[in-house]
């Protein structure tokens, strides 16, 4: 294919594969359960911290976290008392346990009261979007931790992709016209964002000649993120929807 029908064929499976049919396969389901914007971005950030493997065992996961805290995850984690931690043991999805979890709930009432939540550690436009991503790491974990428990938030710096990270800002930050991403953080511009690269999408741009790296991390990330941003400066990140579809739907 050329260039121009490449970015029509991908234009096209986006459109078809970004639709509310979408969200019965995938984790962005958690936090469609919520109307009030602290629920929704603190359950797409906790839903979004345990994708990885199976996306069954992720909406399984996920859910159950929403469920421990009584299906308010902003009030839990605001107003949680040490005895209401007791609530999540016996967590565990893959390497993410009960003591990441109880962590991660101390690190968000951290950054609700004292940094003004989750968007405005992110709404900063004097650095690029990646370099926020590492600067949020260091403000989540300013408090007590686990060493451990630091593998769970990636940093771009430190050559990860962060897949995890950018698909929670996507779902942030992109529009929900098509009532998939949810589009309630205003500050941040549909074109800072940079796809969630993993193994499907990695594997679908390898066979359409959109990467050459091999690996899955922060210089495949920018490789791609050039070559999308060529289809579309405005909103590169809407392929996301047409090469995660090829992969994981098609077997493209």
């Amino acid at each position: 294919m050329s260039p121009k029908e490449l970015q029509s064929f991908l234009d096209f499976k986006a459109q078809q594969y970004e639709s509310t049919a979408f969200i019965a396969h995938d984790p962005i389901q958690v936090p469609h359960q919520f109307s009030k914007k602290k629920d929704i971005e603190i359950a797409a950030f906790l839903s979004s911290t345990i994708a990885w493997g199976n996306r069954l065992s992720i909406i399984k996961s996920a859910q159950k976290m929403m469920d421990m805290m009584d299906l308010s995850p902003h009030d839990f984690i605001l107003n949680h008392q040490e005895k209401d931690l007791e609530n999540l043991k016996g967590f565990v999805h893959r390497t993410f346990n009960e003591q990441d979890l109880m962590l991660f709930v101390k690190a968000l009432k951290n950054i609700y009261t004292n940094h003004n939540g989750l968007e405005s550690l992110f709404s900063s436009n004097k650095i690029s979007l990646q370099d926020r991503i590492h600067e949020f790491k260091k403000t989540f974990f300013e408090i007590d931790h686990f060493p451990r428990t630091q593998k769970h938030v990636s940093d771009p710096k430190k050559g990860s992709a962060a897949k995890r990270i950018n698909m929670f800002l996507r779902w942030m930050v992109r529009s929900s016209e098509k009532e998939v991403d949810f589009g309630i953080w205003k500050d941040i511009s549909t074109s800072e964002l940079s796809l969630p690269l993993d193994v499907h999408t990695g594997n679908i741009a390898r066979k359409l000649g959109l990467l050459k790296r091999r690996q899955n991390d922060a210089k495949a990330l920018l490789e791609l993120d050039t070559v999308l941003r060529n289809f579309d400066q405005k909103d590169p990140v809407k392929y996301d929807f047409a090469l995660f579809g090829l992969g994981a739907f098609e077997k493209f």
